[in-house]
C-alpha cells in the first residue's frame, strides 16, 4: 500500500522555498523548482499561493519571525543589542533575504510587529521621533551590511583566515603597502582573531552616538 501523501500547506511551501534560497540564492527559487522540491506540480502550488511574489512575502515573514524582538524588560541599549545580534545570526543563515526585507509591498504582521517593537525600544531610550528614524535606519544598514559581508567571507574554518592574512602579508613585503601589512600581521594573523568581533564594537559605537544625540 502506497504511503499517504503529506498534505501540502503554506508552512511546507515556505520550508521548501527557504531551503532552495539558502542553498542556491533567491534566483534559484522558481515555482517549478519549488514544485520539484515538494514532489508536486506547479499548478498544484497555485492552489496555495498566488505566485513567486506571494512566496517571497511568506519567506520575509519567516525571516522576521526568526529574529528576536528587543526584550521589553531590558534597558533599551541591551534590548537593541539582543535584537541586532539575533538579526545578524539569522541574516548570515539567509543572506539572500537582505535585499528583500524592506522591499515588500504587502508587509505582513511579523514584519510590522518587529518594526513596532524596535521603534518602541528606541523611544524608551529618549530619542525624539526624527532621531528614532535615523537610528533605526543606521542600525539596520550596519546589521544588514555586516551580515552580507560575513556571509561572503571565505569559509576556511579554524585559523584559516589568519593563515590567509599571513600569506597576503608576504605580498606586502616590498614596503609599498605598510598599513596593509601591519593590519594583516599584527591584527588579522594574531591568535583568536575574529571578523565578527567588530560587530559588537560597531554596534556600541552607533548606540553611543544615538545616546549622545538624545542628550
Amino acid at each position: 500500500m502506497a504511503a499517504a501523501r503529506i498534505a501540502l500547506t503554506k508552512e511546507r511551501i515556505v520550508d521548501a522555498a527557504m531551503r532552495i534560497a539558502d542553498d542556491g540564492g533567491v534566483e534559484a527559487l522558481t515555482i517549478r523548482a519549488l514544485a520539484n522540491e515538494l514532489g508536486t506540480k506547479p499548478m498544484t502550488l497555485y492552489t496555495h499561493v498566488d505566485g513567486k511574489d506571494a512566496v517571497l512575502d511568506l519567506m520575509v515573514e519567516r525571516v522576521f519571525s526568526e529574529i528576536d524582538d528587543p526584550p521589553a524588560d531590558l534597558d533599551w541599549r541591551d534590548a537593541i543589542r539582543v535584537r541586532c545580534r539575533s538579526a545578524r545570526e539569522v541574516l548570515v543563515r539567509h543572506p539572500w533575504s537582505v535585499p528583500l526585507l524592506e522591499s515588500r509591498r504587502s508587509p505582513g504582521p511579523e514584519l510590522l510587529r518587529h518594526h513596532e517593537a524596535m521603534l518602541a525600544t528606541l523611544e524608551r531610550g529618549g530619542l525624539a521621533l526624527p532621531l528614532m528614524a535615523h537610528g533605526y535606519a543606521i542600525l539596520d544598514s550596519f546589521v544588514y551590511g555586516f551580515a552580507i559581508e560575513e556571509a561572503n567571507l571565505p569559509d576556511m574554518g579554524g585559523d584559516g583566515l589568519s593563515d590567509v592574512a599571513a600569506e597576503i602579508a608576504q605580498a606586502f613585503m616590498t614596503g609599498e603597502y605598510p598599513q596593509m601589512a601591519r593590519l594583516a600581521m599584527e591584527h588579522v594573523a594574531q591568535p583568536g582573531y575574529s571578523f565578527g568581533a567588530s560587530f559588537d564594537v560597531g554596534l556600541d559605537m552607533i548606540l553611543d552616538g544615538l545616546e549622545a544625540f538624545a542628550r
